[in-house]
């Protein structure tokens, strides 16, 4: 079974997609991805890295890379549904809930849910 730090690393790719369907990833994205992992995900679990890192800060990890070499967003979206797929053990409802939130937050934190947006949150539903 993949760790908790793999599924921190495909909600990164998750939620890198819902910021980049529109082709720009907004500061105001970030910002509300940053203050919910500092918030919420971090009271998840108490896994930490090898660094006495806070292992929910692989989201923030992932979205960073995924941002840097700018993937299409359907490929990291779709990546995170493949390991969501072969992974659902790791879905407790208290994630999906938690994902669910996270996801529609960046979302709307810019100028509302553009239709890019409003379709992959559609999958996201599906699939969660």
């Amino acid at each position: 079974m993949p760790s908790i730090e793999k599924l921190y690393e495909n909600l990164g790719k998750l939620f890198y997609a819902i910021a980049a369907a529109d082709k720009v990833i907004h500061e105001e994205e970030i910002k509300t991805l940053e203050k919910i992992v500092k918030e919420d995900w971090v009271k998840v679990d108490d896994f930490k890295d090898q660094f006495g890192t806070d292992e929910a800060f692989y989201i923030e990890i992932m979205f960073d890379w995924m941002q840097e070499n700018s993937p299409p967003a359907f490929q990291a979206f779709y990546e995170f549904k493949d390991f969501k797929d072969e992974n659902e053990k790791l879905f407790t409802p208290r994630i999906k809930e938690l994902t669910w939130k996270t996801a529609e937050s960046i979302a709307t934190s810019f100028e509302g849910k553009d239709p890019v947006e409003k379709t992959m949150l559609t999958k996201l539903k599906e699939i969660l």
